[in-house]
């Protein structure tokens, strides 16, 4: 969807496919693999430049906020509703869990330039991002919903490294989710992107999550499983973990199921499984976010900044679109032999960032609340005809 110079396309859904999704280049594979072939094990992706062919039709930053401003359910406000601290906790392990979607195997979104961003509003969420560093790539979120009194702030550092058999992406950074009425902060990480060549091509998201509640005391470990060899439906997108009580290390819920399908918790005490995630009804088939306000389009968001790239990639014209990728991309290194020449360090315009080597990249918002933006997401059709947010 093109509006007023900006380049809108589906959100990655439950299917792995977007409807904009056609424009992959054939023999994806080899062309991968040829990308690759003077590329040693073990070596940092971060500077590496791909052809349009290899990428999505829109920046990573977009694919980060679709993670959060983009769910036909409800869960980010049922974890404010929640009247125990238990309840709570376990609505932001199904939130945690929806912000994983399918991702589609030969193509990567664009690598944002700096001071990119991207503000959307989904009801009374708004979502800001923005690009705080380009090498290394570091995207601070911030979004708050005063109707619920929520409160989310991610800063994230992407790390891909090549292996010969696949690439894996540590995401770096952790994510805050914060229910102010109550006063607690839950703090999480990302699991590891695993891009695998053999035996079967495919892309996973695998390894470790931990949430933690400072304020409960209440934890949980999740591991997110994937086929390493031959395909198992048991295997494939699964999670398994536990919910326990930090101070006695005693297990309260058991966690298990398929992140694109259900996830469960069974209560050890009383023996009763209760669903607490959906993804059919959470993620599947997601609305195409709209242009609501063009006169609100800043000229760093990322929609427009990528736009004729993206234009092109949907049109399938390559050489337009690897013309308009270069533009963007040289100048961004003019941009920085320019601050470099003159001594200048980059000031994020939304947030502070911070780094330290035993603490990483950290970033706070520079304002208390996000406004609306000028790019919505559709209400959400309820199934008696009418809408809901």
């Amino acid at each position: 969807m093109v509006t007023d110079g900006v380049v809108l396309t589906a959100p990655l859904s439950l299917e792995g496919e977007d409807s904009d999704a056609n424009y992959r280049a054939p023999n994806v594979l080899k062309r991968i693999l040829s990308l690759l072939n003077n590329v040693r094990p073990g070596s940092d992706l971060t500077r590496l430049q791909l052809p349009p062919m290899f990428n999505l039709p829109k920046s990573q930053l977009q694919c980060y906020g679709e993670s959060v401003y983009c769910n036909n359910s409800d869960i980010l406000s049922k974890c404010a509703k929640q009247e125990t601290s238990l309840e709570r906790f376990t609505s932001v392990v199904a939130w945690s869990i929806s912000t994983m979607r399918p991702l589609m195997f030969g193509v990567a979104p664009y690598n944002p330039v700096l001071g990119e961003t991207h503000h959307v509003s989904r009801g009374t969420l708004n979502v800001l991002l923005e690009q705080v560093s380009h090498h290394p790539p570091v995207t601070a979120l911030h979004a708050t919903d005063e109707k619920d009194k929520v409160e989310i702030i991610w800063c994230h550092r992407p790390v891909p490294k090549f292996y010969g058999t696949h690439i894996e992406t540590e995401v770096q950074g952790k994510r805050q989710l914060k229910i102010l009425d109550r006063n607690e902060t839950y703090i999480m990480n990302s699991p590891n992107l695993v891009i695998r060549f053999f035996p079967m091509p495919g892309v996973d998201w695998l390894g470790n999550v931990t949430i933690k509640c400072q304020e409960t005391g209440l934890e949980a470990e999740l591991n997110y499983r994937g086929n390493s060899f031959l395909p198992r439906p048991s295997v494939h997108r699964s999670i398994k973990g536990k919910i326990v009580m930090s101070s006695s290390s005693k297990t309260i819920y058991v966690v298990d199921g398929h992140w694109d399908r259900t996830v469960t918790v069974k209560d050890i005490f009383s023996g009763k499984v209760t669903v607490i995630y959906n993804a059919k009804e959470a993620i599947s088939g997601l609305k195409t976010p709209i242009v609501n306000d063009p006169k609100g389009i800043l000229q760093s968001e990322s929609t427009l900044v990528w736009a004729e790239v993206s234009k092109n990639i949907l049109q399938k014209c390559w050489a337009k679109a690897k013309e308009a990728k270069t533009c963007i991309e040289e100048r961004q290194r003019e941009l920085a032999r320019e601050a470099k020449l003159k001594g200048e360090s980059w000031i994020p315009k939304h947030f502070t960032i911070s780094h330290s080597k035993e603490s990483g990249w950290d970033c706070l918002p520079n304002q208390k609340l996000v406004c609306s933006a000028p790019i919505i997401v559709p209400p959400v059709e309820s199934h008696d005809g009418g809408e809901c947010n």
